[in-house]
């Protein structure tokens, strides 16, 4: 939460809000930024924020709306006459209207496209028609092209003329009568280039592109690679379609990173916010995974129950079973969350797995042996040196069967083209202690009756 949401939330205008005050709370609001203003009225009713909406004037209510959260929107959506929401889609920027659009009902679609201005029907239609989670579903038509015959004055008077309805114009993009890219230039070169001279001899050529049916989070990498404030979309005979915006791109590498971390706890995919969602849709997310985590967890059970002679015999042996078990599943999570992050930033791939097994063993080796000296005298104190040595022993191989569990699965899903997200902690966990139940019991066996 922002500063200046907590400062509106302990002001004067949450009390004007709760006393149905609108034109007082909205008199108050209006001194903050609209986003700060949506995170704040998000979590009143429907019918309050409706009524607050309406103090605002209308490109200001199109802001907050645009901020609001999808579920948020549905209701007001349901508040809102015909004629309201068309000025609202009409002052939202294109891909939020597109976004917004799509989550409409189908009949409510068909009432709103009649009313709004064709230029506005074509781009709904346009953007609306590209697969979710592909780039043309994330990219705005909120940009300026210039022609490459235009002089520096040129560009500038187009610049001013255009500037107050788009979403950037840092970068311009120089296209041909076909709308083929063929160069960027910034509002810094032209500023600083003299007035007549030619875009087409100041721009830069080697332009960063992608396609409208690349994924998304493919083009969130580029902009983070490229330090781009903006990347151009082309479609498949490479015209200029839209921009994607580094604030979109901030906003995708956000649900993506929410995702990964909801995969890496088995949490199904969660549709709107944690606070909004109802009992039933966070116990649907939640339980297949904790059911099956369950019955392969009946496997530890089996193996103790195989080694129950032993386990009567040296009943010190129970006091390390958590110990040891549990510093698997710690490897091999850590392990696991390093390999996922990795695949999902490029920084790893396929053909890297064997290297990193080579390495993984040696650091695995290292973790388990310096965490089985820090257990040894435990282990003496508790059960002797026989049981000391079946400890220590035990420790490193754990560590390094969890450690390379962790680490293998996550290139194992990617083969088979599933979610490296998937191997997640509780998954790592459950494999790691099912195998240090088995080496403890087994090795314990072993040593014990060699002893």
């Amino acid at each position: 939460m922002s500063d200046k949401v907590k400062e509106i939330e302990h002001g004067p205008i949450t009390t004007f809000i709760e006393n149905k005050q609108f034109s007082e709370a909205a008199e108050l609001l209006k001194e903050y930024h609209n986003v700060d203003i949506a995170h704040t009225i998000d979590r009143y009713e429907a019918e309050d924020i409706f009524q607050l909406l309406n103090e605002f004037p209308i490109d200001d209510q199109a802001e907050i709306f645009s901020y609001l959260p999808h579920n948020m929107q549905m209701d007001l959506a349901d508040e809102l006459s015909t004629k309201t929401l068309t000025a609202v889609l009409k002052n939202m920027s294109p891909d939020d209207r597109a976004d917004f659009f799509n989550q409409l009902p189908e009949g409510r679609q068909e009432s709103l496209l009649p009313i709004l201005a064709k230029a506005e029907r074509d781009d709904i239609r346009r953007l609306t028609s590209y697969e979710e989670g592909s780039t043309g579903a994330v990219m705005t038509s909120d940009y300026v092209t210039l022609s490459p015959a235009f002089t520096c004055r040129e560009a500038l008077a187009k610049l001013r003329e255009q500037a107050e309805d788009k979403e950037t114009i840092y970068n311009s993009y120089v296209v041909d009568e076909n709308r083929r890219v063929l160069g960027v230039i910034s509002l810094h070169e032209i500023i600083l280039a003299p007035p007549y001279a030619k875009i087409e001899d100041l721009m830069g050529t080697n332009v960063i592109s992608a396609y409208a049916s690349d994924s998304k989070e493919e083009t969130v990498r580029k902009i983070a690679k490229y330090d781009f404030l903006a990347i151009p979309v082309l479609d498949t005979e490479n015209r200029l379609v839209g921009i994607v915006t580094y604030d979109d791109a901030m906003d995708v590498a956000e649900e993506a990173a929410t995702e990964d971390f909801h995969k890496g706890a088995t949490i199904g995919k969660m549709v709107g916010r944690v606070r909004d969602a109802s009992l039933f849709h966070l116990y649907k997310n939640r339980i297949v995974w904790l059911v099956l985590l369950v019955f392969g967890n009946i496997f530890s059970g089996a193996g103790i129950a195989f080694f129950e002679d032993v386990i009567s015999e040296h009943i010190a042996l129970v006091f390390f079973l958590p110990l040891l078990i549990d510093s698997g599943g710690n490897a091999g999570s850590q392990s696991a969350t390093l390999m996922v992050r990795a695949l999902a930033t490029g920084d790893v791939v396929m053909r890297d797995w064997a290297r990193l097994i080579g390495r993984e063993v040696i650091i695995a080796f290292g973790l388990g042996l310096t965490m089985a000296i820090a257990v040894y005298g435990i282990g003496v104190y508790r059960g002797g040196f026989d049981v000391a040595m079946v400890i220590s022993l035990t420790m490193v191989v754990i560590v390094m069967v969890g450690s390379l569990i962790g680490m293998s699965l996550p290139f194992i899903l990617s083969r088979l083209n599933l979610d490296p997200a998937a191997a997640s902690a509780p998954l790592v966990t459950s494999m790691a202690d099912i195998s240090g139940v088995l080496i403890y019991f087994s090795l314990a066996n072993f040593l014990l009756n060699i002893a």
